[in-house]
């Protein structure tokens, strides 16, 4: 296959890209400023097609994965409206583009994120439960509508709104390694809020067998299917690297650093893979302790 992947020198673009190309598939990277090595096309996603439609001609896949990086900086209104418009433009872009193709993409998988449900408490959250009303899933919202514009009888449309996938070297899991080796280890906020993860090879096996898989249309939450309570996922973490942690992080402390993003730490959600399950995906790694000793942390 010739697969097109945006955003693909992000840390989940490139753990796709390297699985694809493994398996002997063609990969084409998006770009804003093209390294010169590989399989990079330069693009602006500033929402017009450009010349884009040329490099999306007849291919049989694009994962856009497109979009600022939510937990870089504190959330100022100059950065909230680049959260914004990256995911925004950049799929508008994409679709523009679609669309002018005589042969348009056979499949486009769109990004989004499990910040589409807001806060839930531990209520069970399938695809079908409702979306929130904040920041981050009003982005979600408006992300998704904008990429559901490239469904048509030629290009299957697959959303993946993805929860926290587990690296040992990259990711929000990446991070959290270091003060957890040092025994800074801390359960945030009350602790009860849930954590959706998944571990980053099952997350590039479901977008894989999404691609692959005729039936599969419409939204999927790429989870799995054993989300955990922060409380639970900071003692599991502290046990895979040895170390304890007892440290407690309070929910106006964080509120008081990060702003309105300590949101994403302090509100959870209790996320299942309801759909891909449905439609017989299995995972390898199902819950939390295996999973993290596979990372060899």
């Amino acid at each position: 296959m010739t697969i097109v992947i945006a955003g693909g020198s992000g840390f989940l673009g490139r753990k796709l890209a390297k699985r694809f190309t493994s398996q002997g598939h063609s990969v084409v990277t998006l770009s804003r400023r093209p390294s010169g090595g590989g399989n990079e096309i330069a693009w602006q996603p500033d929402g017009s097609a450009g010349a884009l439609p040329q490099h999306l001609e007849g291919v049989d896949a694009v994962v856009n994965l497109a979009g600022e990086n939510i937990a870089d900086k504190r959330w100022t209104t100059a950065r909230k409206a680049a959260l914004r418009n990256s995911r925004i433009l950049s799929t508008r872009t994409l679709v523009r583009a679609a669309a002018l193709c005589a042969d348009p993409p056979h499949v486009f998988i769109n990004g989004s994120a499990i910040g589409y449900y807001g806060a839930h408490g531990d209520e069970p959250i399938t695809e079908s439960t409702r979306a929130g009303s904040d920041f981050l899933a009003r982005v979600c919202v408006e992300w998704e509508a904008e990429a559901r514009k490239v469904e048509s009888d030629a290009t299957r449309l697959v959303i993946v709104r993805t929860g926290l996938p587990l690296d040992r070297d990259e990711g929000a899991l990446g991070k959290m390694l270091l003060p957890f080796k040092l025994c800074l280890g801390a359960t945030l906020g009350s602790g009860d809020q849930f954590m959706p993860w998944i571990h980053v090879d099952d997350w590039t096996a479901m977008i894989f067998w999404l691609i692959q898989n005729d039936r599969a249309a419409g939204v999927f939450n790429v989870t799995a299917p054993a989300p955990v309570t922060n409380r639970t996922f900071t003692q599991a973490l502290a046990r895979a690297v040895h170390r304890p942690a007892i440290l407690h992080a309070p929910a106006f402390v964080l509120r008081a650093a990060l702003g309105e993003m300590a949101s994403v730490l302090v509100q959870g959600q209790r996320v299942l893979p309801a759909a891909a399950e449905q439609l017989g995906f299995r995972f390898a790694h199902r819950t939390l302790g295996p999973a993290l000793e596979s990372l060899n942390l």
